[in-house]
């Protein structure tokens, strides 16, 4: 599923993105769950076929594993994450719609959302040439082996990358909106407003990170806001909390706050980066696409040359 020059990879990418895109336009039955029964814009019916689509590409990746592990000599326990489940399946265990569901949450809530910080990391960094030069002077200083790429240890010695990956999440939260949440129960009041038992909560983290009374300049994209200062995103600080906060905190927060920082690094350490002939850091095209996720309406462009040595 990983081929980059496959078409059905594309295929697989553009349904991902067109499902997050659906699930994240507004709803009237989220508002008025009387009219869930009839669907009137018929969100239901197009997340519906979005996701038959997505459960025939793993259905057929589940039944090629199991065809394989029939006729395999000794299969051995273990394997990939997907072994892992067909064990379980195996034992009666896990059922093969559980299966389905949870690899259709992993890629469009784990995936989707880790490569599209990547990309607004990449596209701040090309708009903003300056700070480009300076993570890569710190990558520079901090690994002074000729040839020797990023590692994860190395990520503790780079204040201003992690600065970098901060000021993205800030600005260009994965999950604007995060996940609904359900006010458990009564009496419960936010800005003056009553917020009855069982009503459905969004939390707009894409407004907090510009709140002006919070950020200064809070349109500008400055990794330097963030040094010298204790401000993290694992839930601890409520003016960052891209991955939200207690116990329904985004569950892949702590592979994220290791991945994103040592996947920039990497890229950053391994390749020169620029734009595309004819184009200036200022045509880099910021607008956003909401949906479930917030990805960049125009994809980035970008040329990748090699490091000598790396």
């Amino acid at each position: 599923m990983s081929d980059l020059h496959s078409e059905s990879t594309q295929d697989f990418r553009d349904l991902v993105s067109t499902l997050t895109s659906e699930v994240g336009k507004p709803n009237l039955s989220d508002f008025f769950p009387v009219l869930r029964i009839i669907d009137p814009q018929g969100r239901r019916r197009q997340i519906e076929v979005h996701l038959k689509k997505l459960f025939k590409v793993f259905d057929e990746k589940i039944d090629q594993r199991l065809s394989a592990n029939a006729t395999a000599a000794a299969a051995e326990p273990g394997g990939d994450f997907l072994d892992a489940l067909l064990q379980l399946h195996a034992q009666s265990k896990l059922d093969r719609k559980a299966i389905r569901s949870l690899i259709a949450d992993l890629f469009a809530a784990g995936t989707d959302t880790t490569t599209i910080t990547m990309e607004w990391a990449m596209a701040e960094l090309l708009k903003n040439p300056s700070k480009l030069a300076r993570v890569r002077r710190e990558l520079e200083e901090a690994i002074r082996l000729p040839g020797q790429d990023a590692d994860e240890s190395d990520i503790a010695r780079l204040p201003y990358l992690q600065a970098v990956v901060k000021e993205v999440l800030r600005l260009h939260p994965p999950g604007p909106l995060l996940l609904p949440h359900w006010a458990a129960e009564a009496g419960v009041e936010l800005g003056g407003y009553a917020v009855p038992e069982g009503a459905r909560v969004l939390v707009n983290v894409w407004a907090m990170g510009r709140d002006e009374e919070v950020w200064a300049d809070p349109e500008a994209f400055k990794p330097e806001r963030f040094l010298g200062r204790e401000v993290d995103f694992r839930g601890r600080n409520f003016e960052l909390i891209p991955f939200g906060s207690g116990r329904r905190a985004c569950p892949g927060l702590p592979l994220a706050a290791r991945m994103v920082p040592l996947l920039l690094a990497s890229l950053l350490r391994a390749f020169d980066w620029s734009l595309p002939e004819g184009m200036a850091p200022a045509d880099v095209d910021l607008s956003e696409r909401f949906g479930a996720t917030l990805a960049m309406a125009s994809p980035l462009r970008a040329v990748a040359v090699p490091v000598v040595g790396l």
